[in-house]
Formats: C-alpha cells, sequence, structure tokens
C-alpha cells in the first residue's frame, strides 16, 4: 500500500469520523460499567437498609436474646458444654451501662447495619458476582458455578460459629476475670458489643479461606505445593490469630485453632484438585 492509499484511509472524513464512533463506543462501554457498578452498590445499600430498618423494631429482643445472653449461664453452648463436657459457668456479675449521652443510640444503629450487612450477604455476594460475571470467559463461568452459594455458606458457618463458640468463651472469660474482688467489671456497651461484633464477623470471614484458595489457584496465584510449603508458618498464624479474638487462655485458643486448620488443609484438598483440573483442560 502507498502513501496515497494511507492518507486517504487516515484523513478521509470517513475513516476519522469512524475514528471517532470507536473512541465514543469505548468510551461509552466504561461509562456504562461504570453506571452498572454504581447501581448495584445501590441495591447493596438498600438491601442492608431494608434489614437494617427491620433489625430497628426488634433491637430490644435482639439485645436481650442475641448479645446480653451471652453473659448467662443457661446460653444454649454453655448448656451443652455443662451437659456433655462437664464444664460448667455461672452467670457473669457484670453490669452494663453507657458512658455518653448518644453511646445506646449510636450501638443500636451499629446493630443494624452490621446486622443488615450479614442478613443479606448472599444478596451482596451475588451483586459482587454479577458485576465480575460478564468478564469471564466460558470455562472460567463453569469452574466457578455455584460460587455464591458455597461464599455464601461458608460465611455463615463462620458467624455461627463465632456466635455460639469464640464469643461466650470471649465474654464468660473476660466477665469473670478479676484482678482483685474489690474492682467490679462494668462494661460500656460500646466494650462489649464491639467486642461480640468484631468477633463473630471475623470468624466469618476467617471462613472463607477454602474459597480464597479456590480462586487464587484458579487465577494461578497459588497452588497446592505452595501451600503445603508454608503450612508451619499458616499454622503459627492461625494460632497468632486466635489469640487475638478468642480470650487469652489456652482453651479457648486450641477451640478456635483447630477448625481454622481443618479449613487451611481443606484449601489445601482444593487447591490440588483445582490445580490437576487446570492441568487436564491445559
Amino acid at each position: 500500500m502507498n502513501v496515497i492509499d494511507l492518507r486517504s484511509i487516515f484523513f478521509s472524513p470517513f475513516s476519522f469520523s469512524y475514528l471517532c464512533a470507536m473512541a465514543k463506543q469505548q468510551q461509552m462501554s466504561f461509562m456504562q460499567h461504570l453506571d452498572e457498578l454504581r447501581w448495584r452498590l445501590v441495591r447493596i445499600a438498600l438491601a442492608i437498609i431494608a434489614v437494617g430498618i427491620f433489625i430497628w423494631f426488634f433491637q430490644e429482643w435482639i439485645m436481650n436474646h442475641l448479645f446480653l445472653s451471652l453473659k448467662s449461664k443457661d446460653f444454649i453452648s454453655f448448656r451443652l458444654m455443662c451437659d456433655y463436657l462437664g464444664i460448667c459457668v455461672e452467670d457473669t456479675p457484670v453490669k452494663m451501662q453507657s458512658m455518653t449521652m448518644s453511646g445506646q443510640f449510636n450501638y443500636a444503629m451499629t446493630m443494624c447495619i452490621m446486622g443488615g450487612l450479614i442478613v443479606s450477604s448472599p444478596y451482596i455476594f451475588y451483586q459482587i458476582w454479577a458485576f465480575v460475571k460478564p468478564g469471564l470467559k466460558q470455562h472460567e463461568l463453569k469452574a466457578a458455578r455455584g460460587l455464591v452459594f458455597y461464599v455464601s455458606l461458608c460465611f455463615f458457618c463462620g458467624i455461627l460459629f463465632g456466635y455460639f463458640v469464640v464469643a461466650p468463651l470471649t465474654v464468660q472469660f473476660f466477665s469473670s476475670f478479676q484482678i482483685t474482688k474489690s474492682i467490679e467489671n462494668n462494661f460500656t456497651i460500646s466494650s462489649y458489643m464491639g467486642t461480640i461484633i468484631s468477633t463473630v464477623f471475623y470468624t466469618g470471614v476467617l471462613f472463607l479461606l477454602p474459597i480464597a484458595s479456590f480462586i487464587l489457584t484458579k487465577i494461578g496465584l497459588i497452588d497446592a505445593s505452595f501451600l503445603k510449603k508454608y503450612r508451619r508458618h499458616a499454622i503459627v498464624v492461625i494460632l497468632i490469630l486466635s489469640a487475638v479474638i478468642t480470650p487469652p487462655d489456652i482453651l479457648s485458643q486450641i477451640v478456635v485453632s483447630i477448625p481454622i486448620i481443618g479449613l487451611y488443609e481443606t484449601a489445601i484438598l482444593i487447591a490440588k484438585r483445582v490445580s490437576k483440573k487446570n492441568e487436564i483442560e491445559s
């Protein structure tokens, strides 16, 4: 092709308008993605708000039966420990108080927002997946089938484990611990609620370890040999995390660390299976 032909292509009115149309189409595509992301974030926010409003009308029942009940010896986890393990506890002699004028209102709002986030988490995971899904290839879509269900399942299992195991042990330990009998344990509502909510939520996040292993192995960042190589390091990290989210006693750390170590071993099996499948497909 000679110079005249190149000029006719690049400088003709038709070619110039075509290039402008292509640029505009790409820009519109990018703007459409931003608009889709914006509306999915709006849907997520509306779901959290809707559940939060529902929780608001039952805040007293939720506070008494889901949060304050953790310091009672009649809590289901303590009853099971007493019946089957012979480890019985007493009601924790602790009083709750609010030190600021807006303290109870602020934590009522926190309870509603966190409750809305946890309850609507399957819908949130679906919205994230629906935004990412169009950019995946066919074999990637096939491999990720049921991902929203498994993410939600692992997250809720972690939430339940955190609420029925980790949180009661944490409340029982710190409520009953005293340097001397002359000092009473009068917890603020912010300290009490903050400890329970963070403990339960972070435990739910830790239970997503197998899902993270699946995704990272699928995209080639890790494999089973990598997880096996750093197993000892991972166990140390798990013990540290268990010490952070539980009371500083050996029993609580063991109770929390065992299922997390089990999740790590499950992550290794998942990575091994995904790696074999990737080799077959390649």
